[in-house]
């Protein structure tokens, strides 16, 4: 006869065994809502908490439909979005208060609320008000939070390639863009080093691919593609050495040990008539082998056993985009019917215990 404390055990055991071996997955989505035939929030929430492993939500804005659906979910982090417009705005702390107040706080209690990303590739567009106001704003919000007595979010910007100058290469020898480098990242990797905060990049090897590194892009190899001249280190895929790079401009500025987070990435489905590298196996390549080669632990050449938090874009096919292609990055379609396999649908293994 086992004792109750045995049998209790064993009881745990099982439970652990029966759920997904996926759980220890970090996989990450952008929730993108340019279209005008997605499901509505609720159901959109039901399908990743029932259907898959997804466990990081990034949205590009504060919609209060979305936020008020993933109340009570538990499991799912959000990341949520200031749009490039209010950046001016909230470096103001009255308006970063007031921003707050309407757009977080009301769902804090219910819904887990990771990060804010403050705008999206300010950088890129170039316009010199906006990028001197991305700092203060994310100071602001900070500060905000602080004064609200809330801790637990964290306060970044996603930052595009195009940050990085054009002699990037080989990895060792990234660098930010002249004239942003000690003015703008210098100061912006301080506030991440003081707030714990991560560094977020949205790599994309589909738009550095050459049709002699497709296969390179695409992880679909397992062969040294490329050897860094410098540290002598062997690269058989472009994602590491695109983040190689991004590491080894922060560490020129001493912030080699702040968190890099993969706010985007991905790869289409479709494009346009003749487009090469693109496509249904394309895709299933890159994400899946993306999802797999970020979750093993393993890191990167110059970031050994590093495990990047990374967000795929996207998680809907959105029809409203401006090209084909754009219109093509979902792993799903509206009606939640997957647009290729990529291994993040849950599925449940259950073991048999022969007690002796």
């Amino acid at each position: 006869m086992l004792g109750s404390r045995v049998v209790h055990q064993l009881y745990f055991l099982i439970l652990t065994l029966i759920l997904p071996f996926s759980a220890a997955y970090q996989v990450g989505v952008n929730y993108g809502t340019v279209a005008n035939n997605l499901p509505p929030p609720h159901q959109v929430v039901n399908f990743i908490k029932t259907k898959t492993i997804i466990n990081h939500v990034k949205i590009f804005d504060t919609n209060h439909d979305i936020l008020a659906a993933f109340s009570g979910i538990t499991g799912i982090s959000l990341t949520v979005t200031v749009p490039n417009s209010d950046i001016i705005s909230l470096s103001k702390l009255s308006n970063a208060r007031s921003w707050l107040s309407d757009n977080l706080l009301p769902f804090l209690l219910t819904t887990s609320i990771r990060y804010i990303a403050v705008g999206n590739e300010v950088v890129a567009t170039s316009d010199k008000t906006l990028i001197t106001h991305l700092l203060p704003a994310m100071e602001t919000l900070t500060l905000a939070l602080h004064l609200a007595n809330v801790s637990r979010i964290l306060v970044s910007t996603p930052h595009s390639l195009g940050i990085l100058s054009g002699s990037s290469e080989p990895p060792s020898s990234g660098k930010f863009r002249k004239g942003y480098d000690k003015a703008i990242f210098s100061p912006i990797l301080d506030f991440h080093n003081r707030t714990k905060s991560p560094f977020m990049v949205n790599p994309y090897p589909y738009f550095g691919f050459g049709p002699e590194t497709l296969n390179y892009a695409l992880f679909n190899t397992n062969d040294v593609v490329y050897v860094d001249p410098v540290t002598k280190l062997n690269y058989t895929n472009m994602f590491d050495a695109q983040l190689d790079a991004v590491y080894s401009a922060m560490k020129r500025f001493g912030y080699g040990d702040v968190d890099i987070v993969v706010a985007e990435t991905g790869w289409p489905s479709a494009g346009e008539p003749n487009q090469t590298g693109v496509g249904l196996d394309y895709a299933a390549a890159y994400n899946g082998n993306l999802i797999k080669h970020v979750n093993s632990g393993k890191g990167t050449p110059l970031m050994p056993n590093r495990v990047f938090e990374t967000y795929v874009f996207s998680l809907f096919n959105e029809n409203l985009k401006s090209s084909v292609s754009e219109q093509n990055f979902g792993l799903f379609k509206p009606d939640f019917t997957p647009v290729y396999d990529v291994g993040i649908m849950k599925t449940n293994k259950v073991y048999t215990l022969q007690l002796l």
